[in-house]
């Protein structure tokens, strides 16, 4: 009998160390078993090109996330052959140890719900104020993963407290490891879209009603402008000031063609250059590895990120990669 119970018990422990969480995450394997399904290090990580568009699930019980990371909650599962819609790729900066560098922004699942609170609903079910956010779950600690505009009417699923589970918008998002998706080399599939994601960083909360989306504000540059204040001198002979322009970072857009920089000196290795005269506008630097500039050479992109000067190369400035688009 007590043979038996041990054996029973063995079976137990194996059957959960075989649990594993599709999206580089392990269950309750020991530390001293390696998993087959676990995802390297990011550093490790296969080079995975995504284009906006359709596409399916390779894997079983894929996690579907909140935000892109494992910071973002798991909210449903995703099967394998499942059809999703692919709108970016998203690429971690600095993504955590044993954490997929590279994520899939997918439209919202068609198995999922989202949250709204529910005060912020009229008696006919529509959206009280100009902007409301919607959520992953019941709660304000979980992601929002889209907005609904005043007066649009959602249909109730269920509540929960304060909350209401309605049906989600076209428009909602979601998260994939990008390890995860499969798409069709074909020739029509829109050109790739890639977002590179900067850490979030620690922030105060002040206040206690996060609930009401705040207004979207532009990324341009919101230093103030350094203005020269030159003396006035009471002679006449006395020459104007030299007024030097002081370059300040800013967030910019530009279209061109990718090229291999000529100098060895330069301070990147790919420049962004005119489509229709060919002059070099931007140095292009990637912050990340899995960003490799060498699959954009010669190809006609539209990229935005912050432009800065190199104090090496004061005539042409390095622009730091944000998102990146190919038109052809």
């Amino acid at each position: 009998m007590k043979k038996n119970g041990w054996m029973i018990l063995s079976v137990t422990m194996l059957a959960v160390a075989l649990v594993v969480r599709a999206d580089g995450q392990t269950g309750a394997a020991p530390a001293s078993e390696k998993p087959a399904t676990t995802k390297p290090a990011a550093a490790g990580e296969k080079a995975i090109v995504l284009s906006p568009g359709a596409a399916t699930v390779a894997g079983k019980n894929v996690n579907v996330r909140g935000k892109a990371g494992f910071k973002g909650e798991v909210f449903t599962k995703l099967q394998n052959g499942d059809a999703v819609n692919v709108i970016e790729q998203v690429i971690l900066l600095k993504p955590k140890a044993g954490e997929p560098s590279t994520w899939a922004k997918i439209s919202y699942p068609t198995n999922a719900y989202v949250w709204v609170h529910g005060s912020y609903l009229n008696a006919d079910k529509t959206v009280k104020p100009k902007k409301l956010n919607i959520r992953t779950g019941a709660g304000e600690n979980y992601s929002i993963v889209g907005t609904l505009e005043q007066g649009v009417a959602v249909k109730e699923v269920s509540t929960k407290g304060n909350w209401t589970q309605i049906e989600a918008p076209a428009d909602a998002i979601a998260f994939v490891a990008a390890s995860y998706v499969r798409q069709d080399a074909t020739s029509d599939m829109a050109p790739p879209v890639v977002s590179v994601q900067q850490p979030a960083p620690e922030t105060t909360t002040i206040g206690s009603d996060p609930i009401i989306a705040s207004t979207t504000t532009d990324l341009a540059n919101t230093n103030p402008p350094v203005e020269p204040n030159p003396t006035i001198a009471d002679s006449a002979n006395v020459p104007p000031p030299v007024i030097e322009e002081v370059w300040v970072p800013r967030t910019v857009t530009h279209e061109g063609i990718v090229k291999a920089t000529v100098s060895i000196q330069a301070p990147t290795k790919y420049g962004l250059h005119a489509v229709d005269s060919g002059k070099l506008i931007n140095y292009l630097y990637s912050p990340t590895a899995e960003l490799e500039m060498s699959r954009y050479a010669g190809k006609h992109i539209i990229v935005g990120g912050q432009e800065g000067l190199d104090e090496r190369w004061v005539n042409t400035p390095v622009l730091t990669i944000q998102k990146i688009y190919v038109v052809r």
